[in-house]
């Protein structure tokens, strides 16, 4: 599963759209359109402590019709922090 990962600032500006567009009250209420993942995972997305999965980063743009032409964003393998963990820990 391949992560998606924004310039700074720009994973929780994209949270905060899908709020809106979702008419949620907060973040915690994008749980009841059947997001099958834990609140605490969500808040660490949006303080951009983890970058955010494919297939979560999909159901998000689905649920809020947000077009992907319109965001900025790289995608990036799933081993990526095990590579660059692996290799500031070889030092």
């Amino acid at each position: 599963m391949n992560r998606i990962k924004f310039s700074k600032g720009e994973q929780r500006k994209f949270l905060d759209s899908i709020i809106e567009k979702t008419n949620s009250p907060s973040l915690r209420g994008l749980l009841q359109f059947g997001l099958s993942i834990k609140y605490s995972t969500l808040k660490n997305y949006y303080n951009e402590s983890r970058f955010i999965g494919e297939r979560l980063f999909n159901e998000l743009i689905e649920i809020s019709g947000i077009s992907k032409a319109s965001l900025s964003f790289e995608t990036v393998k799933s081993n990526w922090g095990q590579i660059k963990g692996g290799k500031i820990g070889k030092r």
